[in-house]
């Protein structure tokens, strides 16, 4: 047998055969890419931005997020693969790829939007009845 052909019963040459894969593979990727639903929101209905002064993540937000946040969005297996147990694990996003918190910007914030109530099936955190509806 000669490199870079196939076993006789298969036919043709086996760099044909990897390339139709690597295609067939990225077809796949681009119909996955383009499933992704791009979350939108009307950023006139968000809440106007805090104008408090020395306000810190460590001292205001944390606590926050302790309280409402950490116990399903931490640990080996966070939900939706955000984690918010520190704040650049908060800012970096999940598994949408895209940055949950856009620094000096909240109308761009996912996390924002998300805590204003104002993206369906996005309320965070939920409220008892959505999670009961989950379980």
């Amino acid at each position: 047998m000669k490199f870079g052909r196939l076993p006789q019963g298969f036919g043709g040459n086996i760099w044909t055969l990897v390339a139709a894969a690597f295609c067939l593979s990225a077809l796949a990727l681009m119909g996955a890419e383009k499933d992704k639903k791009k979350v939108e929101w009307d950023a006139a209905k968000l809440p106007p931005a805090s104008d408090k002064k020395g306000l810190t993540y460590e001292k205001d937000i944390k606590p926050l997020l302790e309280k409402s946040c950490v116990k399903c969005h931490s640990g080996e297996k966070p939900k939706s693969k955000y984690r918010m147990d520190s704040l650049a694990a908060v800012i970096k996003g999940g598994e949408s790829g895209d940055a949950a918190i856009v620094p000096g910007n909240s109308a761009k914030s996912p996390m924002v939007a998300y805590v204003s109530e104002l993206v369906e099936d996005m309320e965070m955190p939920p409220t008892e009845s959505a999670i009961s509806t989950l379980r």
